[in-house]
């Protein structure tokens, strides 16, 4: 009878285990609606595993706050643009570009939007995209040609003829 309830704990913990695996690969994916699913079925079906539960707890905790809508008021140029930094900073570049849009719209003629859409587009290798604003951004001020010539993120441009030139005007 010990040996039945021994094989049957065993079982119990490496489904605990699995489940608990699942969920963490979702969580390291950034797919916290899917990890915060599969954290809540570990918590219903898994209990009695202590060594997972707080885990868990805090992994779901985690998951909630991140899948919370975020509610920052957007009026501003400065609120736009600096927003968009930071969704450019979190590899959100769809969002950045939305951002740094609004911002452009609001200050047409201001080059650092038009750069830094020209690095959100090359990070996301759009590169006709990406060329176009960089251009754009060394019209409007020819500080951003210096960036550029040094910005390891348009490395992969190094050799596009286009960049070069449009790099290199004056």
């Amino acid at each position: 009878m010990t040996e039945v309830k021994e094989k049957v704990k065993r079982d119990q913990y490496q489904k605990a285990l699995s489940a608990y695996a699942q969920a963490m690969k979702a969580f390291h994916k950034g797919e916290y609606g899917k990890a915060s699913e599969a954290l809540k079925d570990f918590l219903r079906k898994h209990t009695s595993e202590i060594e997972f539960v707080d885990r868990a707890k805090i992994y779901l905790a985690i998951c909630e706050g991140r899948l919370k809508k975020e509610s920052i008021p957007l009026k501003t140029f400065d609120d736009y643009y600096q927003y968009g930094v930071y969704r450019l900073n979190q590899g959100e570049y769809k969002k950045a570009l939305e951002l740094l849009e609004r911002a452009r719209d609001n200050k047409p003629k201001e080059g650092k939007i038009f750069y830094l859409m020209a690095l959100t587009y090359c990070l996301m290798k759009e590169t006709e995209q990406c060329l176009e604003n960089l251009k754009r951004a060394i019209q409007l001020d020819k500080y951003f040609k210096i960036l550029a010539q040094n910005e390891e993120n348009f490395e992969v441009l190094r050799k596009n003829k286009k960049f070069n030139l449009i790099t290199r005007m004056a």
